[in-house]
Formats: C-alpha cells, sequence, structure tokens
C-alpha cells in the first residue's frame, strides 16, 4: 500500500508541471481558437534560459522564472504580431493556425538545434539529487519544489483571471469574441495579452522543465501529443479541466510505467487522447464549438 501511495504522490508532483505546462496552451485556445501546437517549444526555450542562466551565472532555476517568463513572453508577441494577427477574425481561425504553429515550431526547432545541437541537458541545482522522507515514503526535493512551484502560478493564474479587470475580459472575449467587443471590450489587445500570457507561462514551465526533464530541442515532437492530449481530455480552453486532466493521466501514467513498462507510461497519454476523441470530443470540462 505505501508503495502505491509513493507512486500517486509522485505522479502527483509531475502531473502539476504537466499542469503548468497545459495551461497557457489551454488559455490561448480558450481566447484565440489557436491550436498552438508551438506551445512545447516555447517551454524548451524557457528550459534553455533557465539552463544558460544556471550554468553561466549560476542562478537556480525557479529564479529564473521571470527571467524565462519575460524572454517567452516577447518572443510570443513577435510571434503573434507576425503571424497571428491579421486573420484573428476569420472563420477558418483556427484550422489556419494548426499549419501555421507547426511552421513556427520547425522554424524554432532549427533555431534551437542550430545554437545548441540536439545534446541531452538538465539543470543541476543542488536539490535535484535530494530527497524528503516521511515515513517510508521519500519525496524527491526537485519533484516536490517543481510540482509546489506550479500548484503555486496555476493558482495566481486563477486568481488573475476571475478578480481582475483584465482577467475578466480575457473569460469574456472567450465566451463570445462578438459579444466582447460589443460591450467596449478592447479585443485585439486582449488576444494579444493572452497569447504572450500564455507563452510566459512555457516559459515558467520550460524553467521547471529544465531540472526535472533532459531536454534537447527535438523534445517538443514527444510533448506535442502529451499536451494535446491534457487540453483535449479536459476540454479545449477549459484551464480546470487541463490541471484536472494533467493530474489523472500522470499518475495513471506512473502506475503504468511502475507495474507494466516505463515504456508504457507516454501510451497512456496517447490511449487517453484517441479514447477521449471517439467518446466525449469536447473533453470532460468542454463545450461542443458552435
Amino acid at each position: 500500500m505505501i508503495y502505491i501511495l509513493q507512486i500517486i504522490i509522485l505522479g502527483l508532483c509531475l502531473g502539476l508541471v504537466y499542469a503548468l505546462m497545459a495551461t497557457g496552451l489551454t488559455l490561448i485556445f480558450g481566447v484565440m481558437r489557436i491550436v498552438n501546437l508551438a506551445h512545447p517549444i516555447f517551454i524548451l526555450c524557457g528550459a534553455y534560459v533557465a539552463y544558460w542562466l544556471f550554468v553561466l551565472y549560476g542562478l537556480d532555476p525557479i529564479l529564473a522564472i521571470p527571467i524565462a517568463a519575460i524572454v517567452c513572453g516577447v518572443l510570443g508577441a513577435i510571434v503573434y504580431k507576425l503571424v497571428f494577427e491579421k486573420d484573428a477574425g476569420s472563420q477558418k481561425y483556427s484550422e489556419m493556425t494548426v499549419l501555421l504553429t507547426f511552421g513556427t515550431a520547425m522554424i524554432l526547432d532549427g533555431t534551437l538545434s542550430f545554437f545548441f545541437k540536439n545534446t541531452q541537458r538538465v539543470t543541476s541545482p543542488s536539490y535535484a539529487t535530494d530527497a524528503f522522507f516521511i515515513g517510508d515514503i521519500f519525496l524527491p526535493t526537485a519533484q516536490l519544489y517543481s510540482g509546489l512551484v506550479s500548484l503555486s502560478l496555476i493558482v495566481a493564474l486563477a486568481l488573475f483571471l476571475k478578480f481582475s479587470t483584465l482577467g475578466v475580459a480575457i473569460r469574456a472575449t472567450s465566451l463570445s469574441r462578438v459579444n466582447a467587443e460589443l460591450v467596449g471590450i478592447n479585443v485585439k489587445f486582449v488576444c494579444l495579452f493572452s497569447f504572450i500570457l500564455g507563452c510566459a507561462l512555457a516559459g515558467c514551465a520550460g524553467s521547471l522543465v529544465s531540472f526535472v526533464f533532459s531536454f534537447f530541442p527535438a523534445k517538443h515532437f514527444e510533448w506535442i501529443a502529451v499536451l494535446m492530449s491534457l487540453v483535449v481530455l479536459g476540454g479545449m480552453g477549459s484551464i480546470l479541466g487541463a490541471v484536472t486532466a494533467a493530474i489523472l493521466l500522470s499518475v495513471l501514467a506512473s502506475l503504468v510505467g511502475t507495474f507494466l513498462a516505463p515504456s508504457w507510461s507516454t501510451m497512456v497519454f496517447f490511449l487517453a487522447l484517441f479514447v477521449i476523441l471517439l467518446i466525449r470530443p469536447q473533453g470532460m470540462f468542454g463545450k461542443y464549438l458552435s
């Protein structure tokens, strides 16, 4: 029983990191209907920022989160202005963004590969190999810290969306772009800000990913399917759904990886994506798009 509890706790900590990774993706879709296949590469950009800040200046990757968020946010603003802003009102905008974001991901992938090669890297702060012990249960410090920081950032985002004026405008735009414009909301600014915020969240996640996983530029191909499974299972555009799906699938993947084989753990995400598209394509907390 303790062994199973140990696996569930580890899966929960990892699930919170996955939740933060998926939060920015589902926020961007909820507001602008952009299926952002470039989101994982933005996470990797944040990971590289944290990695080099640690290597060059010894800065802890958790303390590097604001810098990674700013870098990815600025990059997101540039990409949005160049690629996505022009046809935001088009009826076929969502379909177009699949190809546009995939192309963006390829450009960023090639850029990172050119400068950093496809070498496996990982940030190694002093606590990366430490652990806390509670009786017979151990908690790896890196996973615990990353889980707690992820949870804090997700709660902060939820509070911002619920109580701030700009957060209310974001939620209104996600419900109806046309109606938001009718009540005087600057939808263009809201869309730009939401995209920047989503990319900044990717940078935050990347900073945590840098010491939880090893990474290299082509890693984003694996994460595309993982993150899409979380967003689709939870419901496209639902932050609560993405967080719930991330925790459930991460715990389940940990159990499968332990009792079957580690190679099967990733299959949990692919299988969940396949099943949810067949049974309930709008996801657990989503609604059919009109």
